[in-house]
C-alpha cells in the first residue's frame, strides 16, 4: 500500500533505499504478516537530526533506526534509553512507548540472539576483535548474557582499554585487553571467536584477519559480524577446522526481528527475512 497520514510508519535515517538492505528485509516481513505498515528509508544530513527526530514524532511514527553517524548524537534528541543503550552509550533504535522516544540497541542484542541458535553465551570465553561501535555493542550484551570472560583484541590500546574499562565497571564480565600487533593466537580455553573489525567487508573481500588459522579447534564457535559478503575468509577457513560458525546474515536479521517487536508487538518469521537479503547477497 502507499503510506499515508493514517499509516502506522518506521522509518530509517540512512543511506539511500537501493543500497539498502534492511528496508527489504524489514518490508517483506510486514508484507509477509500483513501488517499494514511501512519502512522507509530517509537521508538525514548531521546537522538536520534535530528536525528529523521532531518531524517523526509530529507525524505520529512508532520508531526508526539510526545509522551511522547518528547513532551518539541521536540520544540529545530522545526522552529516554534502554538498559544496554546506557551502557553502550548508542542507539540504533528508536521505538515509541507513550508518547516518549526511547532509544534501544539492537547491533548487540541481535548478535546474541543469533548466537544462541549455536551456543548459549552464559558462562563461555569470547575472543572478539576490535574495540570500535559494533564491538563495543556486541560485547556488552554478551557480558548481560552472562559470559565469563572477554578478551578484547584491537591494534590501539587506547581504545582497546576504554572497551575493557566499560564492561568491567558495568558488567560482571571479567574483561582484559590484547593488543593486536601481529599474528593473534586464540587461547585454548576459548568458547566464542568473533570478528567484530570491518576486515573482509565488501569491497575489500580478500582482507583477512591477523589470525593463526591453526589456534582454532572445532569445539570454538566462530561468528563474524560481517553480511557483506556472508561467507567470509574467517567463515570458510573456521569450517575447514571444524568449528561451528555464525554470519552476519544471522545478526543482521535478528537486529530486524528484535527491531519489529519492539516496534509491532509482534514475532516476526526470521527465516522470510533471510531468504530476502540471501536473494541481495548470494544472486
Amino acid at each position: 500500500m502507499e503510506p499515508n497520514f493514517l499509516s502506522p510508519l518506521t522509518g530509517s535515517f540512512a543511506m539511500p533505499a537501493a543500497e539498502n538492505p534492511t528496508v527489504a528485509m524489514v518490508e517483506a516481513a510486514y508484507r509477509h504478516h500483513g501488517l499494514d505498515w511501512r519502512y522507509i528509508n530517509c537521508e538525514v544530513p548531521p546537522e538536520r537530526l534535530g528536525d528529523a527526530v521532531r518531524g517523526a514524532r509530529a507525524m505520529g511514527w512508532v520508531g526508526f533506526n539510526c545509522s551511522i553517524p547518528h547513532k551518539v548524537a541521536v540520544i540529545e534528541h530522545l526522552d529516554g534509553l534502554g538498559e544496554s543503550a546506557q551502557i553502550i552509550g548508542a542507539v540504533n533504535t528508536i521505538v515509541r512507548r507513550g508518547d516518549q522516544y526511547i532509544g534501544e540497541n539492537t547491533d548487540g542484542k541481535g548478535f546474541v540472539q543469533a548466537m544462541r541458535e549455536v551456543i548459549d553465551p552464559q558462562g563461555k570465553t569470547v575472543v572478539i576483535f576490535g574495540a570500535g561501535g559494533a564491538a563495543r555493542a556486541v560485547s556488552v550484551e554478551l557480558a548481560l548474557a552472562g559470559a565469563k570472560s572477554i578478551l578484547v583484541v584491537n591494534r590501539s590500546q587506547k581504545n582497546g582499554q576504554v572497551l575493557v574499562d566499560l564492561l568491567n565497571a558495568k558488567t560482571g564480565t571479567a574483561a582484559s585487553l590484547q593488543v593486536w600487533d601481529g599474528v593473534v593466537d586464540i587461547p585454548p580455553g576459548t568458547d566464542i571467536v568473533i570478528n567484530a573489525t570491518s576486515i573482509g567487508l565488501y569491497p575489500n573481500v580478500d582482507q583477512q584477519l591477523e589470525l593463526n588459522l591453526d589456534s582454532l579447534s572445532p569445539h570454538m564457535v566462530v561468528a563474524d559480524g560481517i553480511h557483506n559478503p556472508p561467507r567470509t575468509h574467517l567463515i570458510r577457513n573456521a569450517e575447514k577446522r571444524g568449528c561451528r560458525v555464525l554470519d552476519g546474515l544471522g545478526m543482521l536479521v535478528n537486529q530486524g526481528v528484535i527491531g519489529i517487536k519492539y516496534w509491532t508487538g509482534i514475532d516476526v518469521d526470521a527465516a522470510v527475512m533471510r531468504q530476502t537479503l540471501e536473494k541481495i547477497f548470494y544472486v
